[in-house]
């Protein structure tokens, strides 16, 4: 009897014990936190709200237009909206020369419309960033008139000014070809005022304290309003010190880590996605030591060898793009594109290597831009819808966040017959109706795609959405998938040994699975062989028949030309 009663105590002390042990929190895993960062798990979508949807059929897409257009972009499987420039502007760079940070051109309509866009946009789950170009301001912006006509005004120290012409005044332009100059004579003024990007676009000095104020203040305005953050245009040139050397300037990275405490002290999760191309030996100085800096940024540098790729039809060099870049701090992220609204930059590459883009891309002299790119949408570019599809699929297989540019979906075209970068910012084609169903009126803002292959009655989304087979809906069953395995854009990953310079194979391990993507970069069929010891797949996505899983020990997959799969490895 006492032995059953000393063994009962003993039971009891340990049950105790036990139970008090698992009471107690677990302590937090490195990696939860970064299921809260919600730029992890967002497939961001940019538009332009002058020519996604014109609701008063002046010719203007407008907020009113956009909010009836939410329904779709949440159909689409989009996080997050990012919205081009919106604000006054004399608009000779399409908006990016602002003359009221604080405002709404009027043609996009009120204050209010843009409070009900945010509303319901809220109500329906997405977060909405926006441009913020606060490295120059439009030569039309009170502020630089100001400090046009009195040397004395506070404003003439907002702006770079000197005496006499620079003797690199010819050198460092953003545009060469149409632009021709950094600093440009003021004949009010009687000084040079300096200009990395076009004459109409003079530089804010952001060294001087009272700018880096109003940079402030603009940056609380809008995140009062209810944007959840910001793209953060030309961010080396933001920071550059002025009369550095012009090609090689000194950067004050300092002027980042402010701006992003800033941010997160009047909004604790709000985003920083910089515009940077820059090589990859400096990424840490804009993602900062322990990512102090910004959240995320554009890989410019392995896009341009993406692109590389897909004319060559080999891997390397991609490959050793993304090693490139490969590491980050933790909580920062890679956003991945394949077009946006700009040319597509190549100036990363050797001339050898820009020929080879080009020849296959943009072979025509007009096709070409800025002696470093192209300027045409991504359809037009490889004119061949295998690849296409691979191009979509690579783009969601890729260690980051995906960025789709409107119209991208649907495989729109461009019109190579406008200026320069608006070639690739034509209207939404939203129907085969009058003006693509964008706008009632005959004269839009910009023209519709109306002639040829890419024209809107035959490239449209209502016809997209009704086939199953069709662009839209791959690009839908390819946000799907990524978001169903946020291993891609948050576990660890690395490139395996394919066995064919043609495929590119990526795995990710998460905590609790991990995934294998392949992609065949040639236009003819390719054998995946991967060298990995009994690892055993699970097809979850292939794109054709022709492609399969084979039977053995090591996995090997069969591709078809431009083919893709994607696969859960099985412990």
């Amino acid at each position: 009897m006492l032995l059953r009663l000393q063994f009962l105590l003993v039971f009891l002390v340990c049950s105790a014990i036990s139970l008090t042990a698992n009471s107690q929190p677990k302590p937090p895993r490195p990696t939860d936190f970064i299921n809260e960062l919600w730029y992890k798990n967002n497939v961001l979508y940019n538009l332009d709200v002058k020519v996604f949807q014109d609701s008063d059929g002046d010719g203007v897409g407008d907020f009113r237009g956009l909010t009836t257009r939410l329904d779709y972009l949440k159909d689409l499987g989009i996080g997050t909206i990012w919205l081009s420039p919106f604000h006054p502007s004399p608009n000779e760079d399409d908006g990016y020369d602002i003359t009221d940070f604080y405002g709404i051109d009027s043609r996009l309509g009120t204050m209010q419309d843009m409070d009900a866009f945010l509303r319901q946009a809220k109500k329906l789950g997405f977060r909405v960033i926006m441009d913020l170009v606060i490295n120059h301001s439009s030569d039309q912006h009170p502020w630089f008139q100001e400090a046009r006509k009195n040397k004395n005004s506070k404003y003439r120290d907002w702006y770079v000014w000197s005496e006499k012409r620079p003797r690199d005044a010819d050198k460092g332009m953003v545009f060469p070809g149409p632009q021709k100059e950094t600093w440009t004579y003021d004949s009010l003024a009687r000084e040079h005022y300096f200009h990395r990007f076009f004459r109409f676009q003079p530089d804010l000095n952001a060294q001087n304290p009272e700018v880096q104020a109003e940079h402030r203040k603009i940056i609380k305005f809008w995140l009062d309003k209810g944007i959840d953050g910001f793209r953060l245009d030309a961010v080396p040139f933001l920071i550059e010190v002025p009369r550095t050397n012009i090609e090689k300037p000194d950067l004050q990275f300092d002027l980042l880590m402010w701006l992003r405490q800033y941010v997160q002290w009047q909004k604790g999760d709000a985003l920083l996605l910089g515009e940077t191309n820059v090589e990859p030996k400096v990424n840490k100085m804009y993602f900062g030591e322990n990512g102090e800096g910004m959240q995320t940024m554009f890989n410019f540098y392995a896009n341009q060898f993406l692109f590389y790729s897909f004319a060559s039809e080999e891997v390397k060099t991609l490959v050793e793009a993304l090693e490139a870049t490969k590491t980050l701090p933790v909580t920062a992220q890679w956003s991945y594109f394949l077009r946006n609204h700009d040319e597509i930059d190549l100036d990363r590459l050797s001339k050898k290597q820009q020929k080879t883009v080009f020849d296959k891309m943009g072979p025509e002299e007009h096709m070409q831009l800025y002696e470093r790119g192209i300027r045409r949408r991504l359809a037009p570019m490889l004119n061949n819808p295998a690849q296409l599809r691979m191009a979509y699929s690579i783009l969601f297989a890729l260690p980051g966040t995906p960025v789709l540019r409107y119209g991208e979906e649907i495989g729109m075209g461009d019109d190579l017959s406008l200026k320069e970068r608006l070639s690739v910012r034509t209207p939404m084609q939203w129907s085969d109706g009058p003006n693509a169903g964008f706008s009632k009126t005959s004269k839009t803002i910009r023209p519709v795609i109306d002639k040829g292959e890419y024209g809107y009655t035959r490239v449209n989304v209502a016809d997209q959405r009704k086939d199953s087979t069709s662009l839209l809906n791959h690009i839908r069953t390819m946000g799907r998938l990524w978001k169903q395995h946020p291993e891609i854009s948050k576990g660890e990953w690395k490139v395996l040994d394919s066995g064919s310079k043609h495929i590119l194979a990526l795995l990710y391990q998460g905590e609790e699975r991990s995934v294998v993507t392949l992609h065949n970069f040639s236009h003819t069929p390719q054998t995946a062989r991967l060298k990995v010891d009994n690892m055993k797949l699970k097809t979850v996505h292939l794109n054709s028949n022709q492609s399969r899983l084979l039977p053995g020990t090591n996995p090997q997959v069969q591709l078809n030309g431009y083919g893709f799969g994607w696969f859960e490895v099985e412990e």
